[in-house]
């Protein structure tokens, strides 16, 4: 077993050009009312904060948030519940197609790079585990702890969620096992794993990854995050920020807008935001990477 003893800082310059031509909009054109969003719950934390700071700077707006599953997400942009939604991947070609046959313009933009964190509970040693060991896991061939010896339980949020998908790519689409299942939320998942010492539990990294925010301190409180290799002879990696850029880190994944509304109105502008200055910095913030910005690495060595 190898752990990486170096430590990498990550040095983000938003690209202030760029920033500024896609948040362009005037005030006046970001309207008045209530709009409805779909936003898949691995990001709720990112999205309540910059939902308040949008709402902050333009306070005629008003911004519904409804935290789902990704499939609620899709199915809620084709049923005209919304015509914004957020979620871990693009649209597919045929998805797109068919939004066209309605002579729908849909846009996608891809608004951050972030990952899916696994954690245990403080209690558990076996914070170490190569990818190949995970997928023994979920198809069921490995079944009890190295260390505790006891049987070992994987939680995840919801059917048809994001980290659900992952999974299920992940193991391409292979039928998971009786102790592989969901508890309702990300929330739910952390608190599972603090009562239970066996599980393992699949969650967006933006629900740990703010170390600033209070809410995110008593997350960690009582579970630990599990390092991560590619390889079984490779070195492990948790799910900080700079790993998840140079992909030292496997489990990574994208987070996308899927917008179906007019070019002005709250729901592109929100969607600028988010792409703009003031967006990516909260998405630094919280530890993801930005999408539109130039990234540095610096690389320190520790004695």
């Amino acid at each position: 077993m190898k752990i990486s003893v170096s430590i990498l800082l990550i040095v983000i310059v938003l690209n202030i050009l760029q920033s500024c031509s896609g948040n362009s909009t005037s005030k006046e054109e970001y309207g008045r009312g209530k709009v409805s969003l779909y936003i898949e719950d691995s990001y709720k934390p990112l999205f309540e904060t910059s939902i308040h700071t949008f709402e902050g700077q333009f306070p005629k707006a008003k911004i519904e948030a409804n935290f789902c599953t990704e499939l609620t997400a899709i199915e809620a942009l084709f049923a005209n519940k919304t015509k914004t939604i957020f979620i871990s991947r693009d649209l597919t070609k045929q998805e797109k197609a068919k939004l066209l046959t309605a002579q729908v313009e849909v846009r996608s933009e891809k608004i951050a790079d972030e990952a899916v964190a696994l954690i245990v509970h403080l209690d558990n040693k076996d914070t170490c585990m190569s990818v190949s060991q995970l997928l023994e896991i979920l198809k069921g061939k490995t079944i009890n702890w190295p260390t505790m010896k006891n049987k070992i339980d994987v939680v995840y949020d919801n059917q048809n969620s994001a980290n659900f998908n992952y999974l299920q790519n992940l193991t391409k689409n292979s039928s998971l096992p009786a102790n592989v299942f969901a508890v309702k939320s990300n929330e739910e998942v952390i608190k599972y794993v603090k009562e239970h010492p066996n599980a393992i539990g699949v969650i967006g990294v933006n629900w740990i990854s703010d170390e600033d925010d209070p809410k995110v301190l008593d997350f960690l409180d009582g579970i630990r995050v599990i390092s991560l290799s590619s390889s079984d002879k490779g070195e492990y990696y948790k799910p900080f920020q700079a790993y998840i850029y140079d992909k030292k880190y496997p489990l990574t994944r994208e987070l996308w807008s899927i917008n179906k509304a007019a070019k002005q109105g709250i729901n592109s502008s929100f969607v600028n935001f988010l792409t703009g200055e003031k967006g990516q910095l909260i998405i630094q913030k919280s530890s993801l990477i930005p999408a539109t910005a130039q990234v540095r690495m610096i690389q320190i060595k520790v004695e």
